[in-house]
């Protein structure tokens, strides 16, 4: 099971997580690309602090809107939108060859990455991005979304991602993050949710409905509280389970 992580969404002065202490733990970095988070030198840092560990780079992509986090829905239209997936792809991979890695796969971020799960528009040109820049990098997305439904269709290898700290609908969509469960801070409780997913394929929701979760990599998010100490218990909880944490890509 692969463990990946938001990482480098810091901006200038401001650091948003320890990147530092989750590339001892994950397995794949999701690093911000300047867009939602991020600048070029955090960029360069967290490419150089990865390759040297190991970890996979992905280039999370995101709107153009650092205000906003890339919280914010923007309807983009297709070519603007697959350009700037374009260009932030392009950007971190940039960062990546000085370490002799590269760019290994791509994962939206925030609201793109709700909107890429329903929006046909919006899914199809981030597809559009990924296939005019290499065909071979995964996507990292919902399982059963229309982003994954498209990449499918365009030949593109898709890895279903799970949330071990987000809450979940018993449709199988996350809970917003304006409504109560959004997060599950506790660390236990993460540790269990994610041993759940690699092992039961499962995860409950926050009625308590067990819905179907077949997933090959688990998300922890950089930018939650405690998100180290939830890393650390979910890598131990997974050894001990038999689940070796290893990248996808």
């Amino acid at each position: 099971m692969d463990l990946n992580a938001d990482l480098g969404e810091g901006f200038g002065i401001w650091r948003l997580g320890d990147d530092e202490a989750l590339l001892d733990l994950v397995t794949s970095a999701n690093v911000a690309c300047g867009f939602h988070g991020g600048d070029p030198s955090t960029m360069r840092r967290v490419c150089a602090d990865a390759a040297e560990r190991g970890v996979a780079v992905g280039a999370q992509v995101g709107y153009r809107d650092l205000a906003g986090f890339g919280r914010r829905h923007i309807a983009y239209g297709f070519d603007e939108l697959r350009d700037d997936v374009t260009y932030q792809l392009g950007a971190l991979d940039a960062f990546c060859r000085p370490y002799r890695t590269r760019v290994r796969y791509l994962k939206p971020h925030g609201a793109l990455y709700h909107a890429a799960a329903t929006d046909e528009v919006q899914a199809a040109a981030v597809v559009a991005a990924v296939t005019g820049y290499d065909h071979e990098l995964p996507i990292l997305c919902a399982p059963g979304s229309t982003l994954a439904q498209l990449a499918v269709g365009a030949g593109l290898r898709v890895v279903a991602e799970g949330f071990a700290d987000r809450g979940y609908l018993p449709t199988g969509a996350l809970v917003p993050r304006t409504a109560p469960g959004a997060l599950v801070t506790d660390p236990e409780e993460v540790a269990l949710r994610a041993v759940r997913m690699a092992t039961e394929r499962t995860v409950v929701a926050v009625d308590g409905t067990v819905v179907p979760c077949p997933v090959a990599s688990i998300c922890l998010h950089g930018d939650s509280p405690g998100a180290v100490a939830s890393a650390a218990l979910v890598r131990a909880a997974l050894i001990d389970a038999g689940v070796t944490p290893t990248p996808f890509a």
